[in-house]
């Protein structure tokens, strides 16, 4: 006589848990939509980044100038390194340009790889080798201009070589090159972020246990309650 009632009142308390599940969900505010403003600002601090590198250009171009031999040749201070006609002095000079763009180059990718929090993209790191390869010919470039304006003029109709110039144009591939293995490398070795538990999901997931609990074991006391 008592089983009616007892799925009647089963019935009840599992339409006032899903009444109070539809509540809940109603309440939670919906994802509001991702505004433009930091996809724009990214974007333009990726170009921004991509023009800081290659504007570098200019002043590795100039401490090329300074340091290497037929320069004025700061790094060595060999005096007869400081003649262009001397074939000693050409390998150096490339090999000055060669170390100032792999420096150049680890910097740049440092800058551009990121945080843990932010980690670079496909398109920063474009922007990045980009940046790096015209700063590379800038630096050549301003070099060259540096050795026509300020150096001693000297006849280079027997070799090219004996101007200020760079012999090998290989070396122009050092700083994309070095700006992608750093970024690389950066992403290899920095430990990713742990994303932790949610503990507001933990505490919804909670508070939703608790009366199912509830409502579960209420049937179960019924029955076990000896007729009247």
């Amino acid at each position: 006589m008592t089983q009616p009632a007892v799925h009647g009142q089963h019935g009840q308390q599992q339409d006032q848990r899903l009444s109070r599940q539809d509540t809940r969900r109603e309440a939670q505010p919906a994802a509001a939509p991702v505004p433009p403003g930091p996809e724009r600002n990214r974007r333009a601090t990726q170009w921004r980044t991509a023009a800081l590198i290659a504007a570098a250009g200019v002043p590795v171009g100039l401490l090329w100038w300074l340091l290497a031999p037929s320069g004025l040749n700061l790094l060595s201070g060999n005096p007869a390194l400081r003649n262009g006609s001397n074939p000693e002095a050409w390998l150096p000079r490339d090999l000055v340009l060669a170390g100032l763009f792999l420096l150049a180059g680890c910097i740049a990718g440092a800058l551009t790889a990121g945080s843990k929090d932010q980690e670079s993209s496909g398109q920063d790191v474009v922007l990045a080798v980009l940046g790096g390869a015209v700063g590379a010919v800038l630096a050549w470039r301003t070099g060259v201009l540096c050795g026509i304006w300020f150096g001693t003029p000297e006849d280079a109709s027997a070799n090219a070589s004996i101007a200020f110039s760079l012999r090998s144009y290989a070396l122009l591939a050092i700083w994309p090159a070095a700006v992608a293995l750093s970024i690389f490398l950066g992403a290899a070795f920095s430990s990713p972020r742990r994303a932790g538990p949610d503990p507001e999901g933990a505490t919804d997931g909670a508070t939703d246990a608790a009366p199912d609990a509830a409502t579960d074991a209420a049937p179960g006391a019924s029955r076990e309650q000896p007729p009247a």
